[in-house]
């Protein structure tokens, strides 16, 4: 069974991430930037921009992010549930069984809708340029590219 669930990007096309190691939010490009992006194979694992870590391109959601999934999936779930029951007992009956249903099961509403702030400040290492990242605002020391690793200053 999969669920759909989107995040919102910034008007630049951004989603935000959270490395697994640090803890600091980025943001990181969504969708190819130009045509070497189209064509690049994508990374095994991804780099922290701020802390230089790598991890799998699963682990960087932010906790609001993982909270705002639950609350999403909850209600699809629950509905796929509900529908399941109705269609899985329409119909049973004999004469020695007869299954009624009587109620539906209580699918909560969707969570408002995730906004994602227009903050930070593009970057983008020399290395890869074709996958820039949003870094905080005044953030100091080295950077790390996104794709590689390599550290880089700005």
């Amino acid at each position: 069974m999969d669920f759909q669930v989107s995040l919102p990007l910034d008007s630049d096309g951004f989603l935000r991430r959270e490395c697994p190691h640090c803890m600091q939010e980025f943001k990181w490009h969504h969708g190819p930037a130009n045509e070497e992006a189209e064509t690049a194979n994508e990374p095994a694992a991804y780099t922290c921009p701020l802390c230089g870590q790598p991890a799998g391109s699963d682990s960087w959601f932010t906790q609001a992010q993982l909270d705002f999934i639950e609350q999403a999936s909850g209600p699809m779930l629950a509905q796929v549930v509900d529908d399941e029951l109705d269609r899985m007992f329409r119909g049973i009956s004999s004469k020695h069984i007869k299954v009624k249903q009587t109620g539906r099961l209580d699918v909560p509403p969707q969570p408002d809708p995730m906004t994602e702030p227009d903050d930070m400040v593009i970057v983008a290492s020399p290395c890869h340029a074709y996958e820039p990242v949003k870094v905080p605002e005044g953030h100091a020391g080295a950077l790390y590219c996104l794709v590689c690793g390599a550290a880089f200053a700005t």
